[in-house]
Order: structure tokens, then C-alpha cells, then sequence
């Protein structure tokens, strides 16, 4: 089963080396990991997605919750949580498939960020699901390149991670 873990740390050296390293020595595979800064100066937000059953996900989220530098750790339940991914695609057109590929992004409400003779580089940005339609769809036309993001997540209402540790 897939957990999404959203973290809280300080913005140090080596600490996602750290983190990802808790997850390899209990044999875990990392399905997707984002970082980035969080709305608090000094703190980034590391959003991890584990497929993992749920007792040994509680022994490593105690492991992450005893490094020095992690502030704070929550599960984001999918039903109360927005999720989204981030993905360019190179498929390959000619002049007969070019329009088709052109509606597919219009219908995906994605975007073309880049137009060659041979190609289009779409970008896109939706939970999962959408996604993977997209490939499916453009599958046929050929894809030449994939870049993805990984999976980033933010927990719905008007409560964050960040107001229960510092008080606003």
C-alpha cells in the first residue's frame, strides 16, 4: 500500500541523504520524493511516497522523527489531501499526427512547451490518474522522453503541518 509522508525539516546539508537512507536500510523503495523550500525561512518540505505495509512505516517514521533535523512528520490521508504531479513529455509527430497529438493536450488541458519539426514537449500537471490517461493516449503517436516530478501533496482545509509546531 502507498503512503505519502509529508516532512517538515530543516534546510541542512545532508539530511535528505539521511532520510532516504532510513527508508533503503529497511528495504523500502522510494516511489517518488520531492523537496523544496516551505513557507517558513530555514525549512524545506520533503513529500515522500513509500509503498510500504503499515506497522513497519510507523518503526521508520519513528526512526525520521528521532533525526535531529526533522520538525515534523504527518500522513497525508488521500481522501483529505490534494495531490499533483509534474511531467514533460517528447513525443514524436509528423505532419499527419501533429493535430491529433494537439487535441489530446487541448482535451488533457496540457501545454506544448516546445515545438520542433519531429517533435512536441508537453507539459503537464494533475493527480495521478490524469496523468497516466495522457500517456496512454499519447502512447500511440510515440514518446520519446519522460521527465517527472515527483508526487507533491498538501493536506485540504485551512489547518498546515507548520501552524501545530510554530504558533502564527
Amino acid at each position: 500500500m502507498s503512503h505519502v509522508l509529508s516532512l517538515l525539516v530543516e534546510d541542512k546539508p545532508g539530511l535528505l541523504t539521511r532520510v532516504a537512507g532510513l527508508f533503503a536500510r529497511r528495504g523500502f523503495n522510494i516511489e517518488s520524493l520531492a523537496v523544496g523550500k516551505s513557507e517558513i525561512p530555514g525549512l524545506s518540505r520533503i513529500t515522500v511516497v513509500v509503498d510500504v505495509e503499515e506497522l513497519p512505516l510507523e518503526q521508520v517514521t519513528k526512526q525520521l522523527n528521532k533525526l535531529v533535523n526533522v520538525i515534523k512528520i504527518v500522513e497525508l490521508d488521500p481522501t483529505q489531501s490534494v495531490t499533483r504531479e509534474h511531467m514533460l513529455i517528447k513525443v514524436r509527430v509528423d505532419n499527419t499526427t501533429r493535430s491529433q497529438v494537439l487535441e489530446a493536450v487541448s482535451l488533457f488541458r496540457a501545454s506544448i512547451v516546445d515545438v520542433s519539426t519531429d517533435a512536441l514537449v508537453i507539459e503537464t500537471t494533475g493527480d495521478s490518474g490524469k496523468i497516466q490517461a495522457l500517456l496512454r493516449i499519447l502512447e500511440p503517436y510515440g514518446i520519446k522522453e519522460i521527465a517527472q516530478s515527483g508526487l507533491l501533496a498538501i493536506g485540504r482545509g485551512g489547518k498546515s503541518i507548520t501552524e501545530r509546531v510554530f504558533k502564527n
